[in-house]
């Protein structure tokens, strides 16, 4: 089975990288190798390929950059998607697309539904929700994942920011007034593979599961408690205080979501698949940091 991956270099990219290979071809592009906003040669290369599923775990998400390059996020988060659709229902083929918490507005107070009504506060937001739209308006089999306060231990996220300024300060000031559910990268990834098991049907793909999921760890918690967990959970508790802070007191170019715990339910009872508790999830990626070294 032939794969595209666009976004070969971000977490998502690196961690579906190393889990696809048993029975399937897999031609991974990064940003180096094919600029998603070039929509002529993005369509070229697919039809080129002719894979029998494409995964896009590529975006602009840059979320406070994307207030003043408007233009950009939506070539990159909307208008591709949406060649990457139109070329796999030409094909036949499967499309994986990774989407956001961010398309909410984060004034619910109960996890976010697949079905709850979408308010994005920002240009991210609102190009990651268009981008949703033009998957599904293609009419393909299509998955779209939404996922939310991803890291792992490669490239650029809130876990790693941390360890690293835990080796240079003895306090860290943490906004504590946004919930939500950090979610190891990995494990997302290990999902999206089972997923795709379970809708390949022969020499088709069972349809009637295409649609939007939601996929994170479980449970809640604000940047300040998680941070807080890695800080003791690393060995640095003795050492650094975290201290709690207002979103007011960290202003961003971007509003972020107040709230964007999202239910899971939906994938639990159409593919059977539970990502772990954060907390338990956390310790996962720490131990395997460390088997790494």
């Amino acid at each position: 089975m032939k794969v595209v991956l666009f976004g070969r270099t971000g977490q998502l990219g690196l961690s579906l990288s190393a889990i696809l290979g048993a029975g399937m071809e897999v031609r991974a592009y990064g940003r180096d190798e094919l600029d998603l906003s070039d929509r002529a040669r993005l369509r070229e290369t697919l039809l080129r390929q002719e894979p029998r599923v494409i995964i896009n775990a590529a975006a602009y998400t840059a979320v406070d950059q994307a207030e003043s390059d408007a233009a950009m996020v939506k070539r990159i988060n909307s208008e591709a998607p949406a060649i990457m659709a139109h070329v796999a229902r030409e094909l036949g083929a499967l499309l994986i697309h990774y989407s956001t918490d961010y398309v909410f507005d984060g004034t619910a107070r109960e996890p976010y539904t697949e079905d709850s009504p979408t308010a994005p506060l920002g240009v991210y937001g609102r190009s990651k929700l268009a981008g949703e739209d033009e998957v599904r308006a293609a009419g393909g089999p299509h998955l779209i994942l939404r996922t939310a306060w991803l890291y792992s231990n490669h490239g650029r996220n809130f876990l790693k920011t941390m360890l690293r300024l835990a080796g240079e300060r003895d306090e860290l000031r943490v906004v504590d007034d946004q919930i939500g559910s950090p979610t190891y990268a990995r494990l997302v990834a290990e999902a999206s593979v089972q997923m795709l098991a379970v809708m390949i049907d022969g020499e088709s793909f069972r349809t009637e599961r295409s649609g939007v999921y939601h996929m994170t760890c479980q449970g809640a918690v604000s940047w300040r408690g998680f941070a807080q967990s890695i800080i003791e959970m690393s060995g640095h508790a003795g050492r650094v205080r975290v201290t709690p802070i207002s979103t007011a007191q960290y202003p961003t170019p971007a509003r972020r979501p107040a709230y964007s715990v999202l239910s899971c339910d939906k994938l639990a009872r159409s593919f059977g698949i539970w990502l772990p508790h954060w907390e338990v999830a956390l310790g996962q990626c720490l131990a395997h940091a460390r088997g790494l070294a």
